[in-house]
């Protein structure tokens, strides 16, 4: 899998692996979508066992180092911008908690030791400053007007809520008041049935239907956790959940279109969900934990492409980047979990 992240690469100077979905801005993948797509190829390249033997690996790593680094400087990056729909938040997002585990793992080249810091300041502080006024949290659909009140989304804000706790854990300063207000529209935004909707609170919005919601539970319930307000038995319902309506992800998965009926499955919900399924198991009691590892590492396995050894839930064949990196960070849970253990 990792062979094939390197070969995947791409850009005009090399060093991005861009996630294709059907937004566009001018024709063109947008600058959030490139930013965070490496970003996430990058953490699987650093997730991912063999680093000191893959010279090539490296290289291709610290290329995509500089391109997210570089990035800041792309207009469309800027965190002064007027809402609406726009995806530079998950760039943010993605290449904080890239940044932070990079150095956390002493993998920074040393000539870009100081831009790496530098960068993680600014990802931290383009979040902070992007936060929904009044209602806090993050979407990346959000209306118009840098000031408008608009209903965060759950799976962007739980998201964002890991990579601010990893960047806190790092010895970083965040903002308290941004992070609280994050954790109380998570508490706010879950169901009776257990759910999470997925934008608003759940006095807001009618629920969709749990099949449709397994990877918007999973990732709040970590974050959740990690932020001290977590639930052992809904961490495992929510895990169950997963496993019990993966029928109706698999559905939707290399399928055309987003939100789909009846429950309103998009197809790049299922390597998402994968990945927070598998990181949420490691949260579990030693009595559950082994067994349900292995059932969600088994049906990440069966949608493997036998061919090439790619993972992709869209139509795009570019996006078996973005497919390949959550499943190899799905299946290295296991270890990192045992390295915070240690």
């Amino acid at each position: 899998a990792v062979d094939r992240l390197v070969a995947m690469e791409e850009g005009p100077n090399r060093g991005e692996w861009p996630y294709e979905g059907v937004y566009r801005v001018r024709r063109q993948i947008p600058i959030g979508y490139r930013v965070g797509g490496t970003s996430i190829v990058c953490r699987a390249m650093l997730e991912a066992p063999g680093w000191d033997e893959d010279e090539a690996r490296r290289e291709a790593f610290a290329r995509g180092l500089r391109f997210v680094l570089e990035s800041r400087e792309h207009p469309l990056m800027n965190p002064d911008y007027d809402g609406g729909y726009d995806v530079r938040g998950w760039g943010y997002t993605t290449a904080l908690a890239m940044l932070v585990r990079a150095q956390q793992l002493g993998r920074v080249p040393d000539d870009l030791a100081e831009g790496v810091e530098e960068g993680a300041s600014w990802y931290l502080k383009a979040i902070e400053a992007t936060e929904i006024p009044e209602a806090g949290g993050w979407n990346y659909a959000r209306r118009p007007g840098k000031d408008a009140v608009s209903p965060p989304s759950s799976f962007m804000t739980a998201m964002t809520v890991l990579a601010l706790l990893d960047a806190k854990n790092a010895g970083m300063d965040i903002d308290e008041a941004v992070f609280g207000r994050a954790i109380a529209f998570l508490e706010a935004s879950r169901a009776e049935s257990g759910e999470y909707v997925y934008s608003g609170t759940a006095a807001q919005r009618r629920a969709g239907g749990v099949p449709g919601a397994t990877g918007r539970m999973l990732v709040s319930e970590i974050a959740l956790h990690r932020a001290g307000k977590g639930n052992p038995d809904r961490l495992a319902g929510a895990i169950d959940a997963f496993i019990e309506h993966w029928d109706e992800l698999e559905k939707r998965r290399s399928k055309p279109g987003t939100h789909e009926p009846p429950y309103g499955v998009a197809p790049y919900y299922f390597y998402f969900a994968h990945r927070y399924a598998a990181e949420a198991v490691e949260l579990l009691g030693d009595d559950m934990r082994p067994e349900k590892r292995a059932r969600v590492l088994s049906l990440l396995w069966r949608t493997r492409n036998e061919t090439d050894g790619t993972w992709n839930d869209r139509v795009f064949e570019r996006s078996a980047n973005y497919g390949t990196a959550m499943s190899v960070l799905a299946i290295r849970a296991p270890q990192r979990s045992a390295e915070e253990a240690e």
